[in-house]
């Protein structure tokens, strides 16, 4: 019998590689993606990122073993800590100061993405909100080693490729895989079926995101 994680990807692969084949994602790996859109991005990456560490405290707080609390919380400090210096050096590359950052709106994908993530990771079942939680692990690792094998060089954004290309991040995501399969594991199958939905719901919400940093989408109101 295949694994919750392996058949979620099969599910979803047409997706994935849409995401793979967004202008956003090309245009990165040529090394030609604008400057505004980079930045659109990266700053409500590190908002995001807030959310996304607040989602993971609630998984580590859920979590049905002390080794899986320890992996949850310790995920939540890489998400806001680790990734959040990355964003840091390009904002201070781009000249955004702390205040700057601090009084920028969050954009309607950004919000809708992490409100979904906390929702999900709150009010459903634990299994469902690691399902819900393991495409944005699972897809920068993938689109980060793809972007990887063919990014031009040099590339104004070599070290977003290599944060997310790394070894350290992606034995993050197999150690996300494995959690998500153990609990899929001794989960009912009406809770696998909501499983299934929250991975694809994350998913379509991850190509969202970015396509909102191209679109340098905004509130109209």
């Amino acid at each position: 019998m295949s694994s919750f994680s392996a058949a979620a990807w099969a599910r979803n692969q047409a997706r994935y590689e849409t995401i793979r084949a967004m202008p956003f994602n090309a245009e990165l790996a040529a090394g030609i993606l604008t400057r505004d859109r980079f930045q659109h991005y990266i700053v409500q990456d590190a908002h995001y990122l807030v959310g996304f560490g607040r989602a993971l405290a609630i998984a580590a707080a859920k979590a049905p073993h002390p080794d899986r609390v320890v992996q949850f919380a310790r995920a939540a400090e890489a998400a806001i800590v680790v990734e959040r210096s990355l964003h840091a050096g390009f904002m201070r590359d781009f000249g955004i100061a702390a205040d700057t950052f601090a009084a920028t709106e969050i954009t309607p994908a950004c919000q809708h993405y992490v409100s979904y993530l906390i929702a999900t990771s709150y009010g459903e079942d634990h299994a469902v909100g690691l399902a819900a939680l393991l495409p944005c692990f699972w897809i920068y690792a993938e689109i980060g080693r793809d972007i990887y094998a063919r990014a031009a060089k040099p590339n104004p954004y070599q070290a977003w490729i290599d944060t997310y290309a790394g070894d350290d991040f992606h034995e993050a995501v197999a150690r996300m895989m494995e959690a998500t399969d153990e609990a899929a594991a001794t989960a009912s199958p009406m809770t696998v079926g909501r499983m299934h939905e929250a991975f694809t719901s994350a998913t379509r919400l991850e190509y969202l995101f970015w396509q909102s940093a191209y679109d340098l989408a905004r509130w109209r109101l």
